[in-house]
């Protein structure tokens, strides 16, 4: 693999894995658009992974201080939570303690329909979603809908602390989606938060904490698998620049999204997934024909 395209498959990934619009789907969108197909489907998902291991990356440096609070509340410590907004250290009332100490085990309550759905479906994952182009237009198209109707809600007012079990529950069943490319991890997460009445805030950050364990784990698996069968000389030096560029631009997307959806809404996003999807099915149907 030329490390150009490492590069540009590490911006695609860094930008699509936080940025609602399906890191997944746009990587085998952009190979099958620029022809390079030159890898065999196992190093393809391998170098993915390796991508994915480079957001994993920036999710956990950019929440860093965040995680600690987290797990230290988690497990019976000091609760001084973070600002949602603000960016500086807030006492809690006792409500809001109680509260911030049952979000690290909310968290993990989200995290097992997307685990067990990997497990169950990993093959079809592998395989069968990345195949067909026309599945990841359409799940472009209907997760653009569905944030389309979860952004007319009025009741977007719930705090991050405000997730209860059952939110959490449903958060991560909707995760769980996010195996199908073009249906975005973290579109499908901040949509279900949005229809749950988190605000645009609250939600995007769950989501993005969300990521961390779910990422780590499949890229811990992958990386696993690699270490027994082993990589490629020539992809060694790819993978390295395609784990430091993601990780990067991943952080990037982050910071940016945060700062965006506290006075703005989803409706870019939403308008660009359905062009894209539009445009894939169009692309598709003429390469076909052809």
């Amino acid at each position: 693999m030329p490390i150009y395209q490492a590069i540009v498959l590490a911006i695609v990934q860094g930008l699509g894995e936080f940025i609602p619009i399906s890191s997944s789907g746009h990587l085998i969108i952009v190979r099958r658009l620029l022809g390079w197909n030159e890898l065999s489907p196992a190093h393809e998902l391998s170098f993915d992974v390796a991508l994915h291991f480079g957001t994993l990356l920036s999710v956990l440096f950019y929440f860093r201080r965040t995680w600690f609070q987290i797990i230290r509340a988690g497990f019976g410590g000091k609760v001084v939570r973070f600002a949602e907004s603000g960016g500086s250290d807030v006492n809690l009332t006792p409500a809001e303690q109680k509260e911030e100490r049952l979000l690290l085990w909310f968290m993990a309550i989200a995290t097992v329909p997307g685990a067990i759905a990997g497990k169950l479906l990993e093959h079809s994952a592998e395989d069968y979603f990345r195949e067909h182009i026309f599945l990841i237009a359409g799940a472009l198209i209907f997760v653009a809908l569905l944030m389309w109707l979860a952004e007319r809600l009025d009741k977007l007012k719930k705090p991050l602390t405000g997730i209860s079990f059952l939110d959490s529950l449903i958060i991560g069943i909707a995760q769980a989606f996010a195996l199908i490319p073009g249906v975005s991890r973290s579109g499908s997460t901040i949509t279900a938060g949005l229809f749950l009445g988190l605000t645009r805030e609250a939600a995007v950050r769950f989501s993005f904490l969300l990521s961390t364990p779910l990422i780590a784990g499949a890229a811990l698996l992958k990386a696993h698998e690699l270490h027994k069968e082993g990589l490629p000389h020539d992809m060694q030096m790819p993978v390295l620049v395609g784990i430091i560029v993601s990780a990067l631009v991943g952080y990037a997307a982050i910071a940016w999204l945060i700062r965006y959806l506290q006075s703005n809404t989803l409706k870019p996003f939403i308008i660009y997934r359905i062009l894209a999807g539009v445009v894939v099915i169009a692309l598709a149907i003429v390469m076909h024909l052809q």
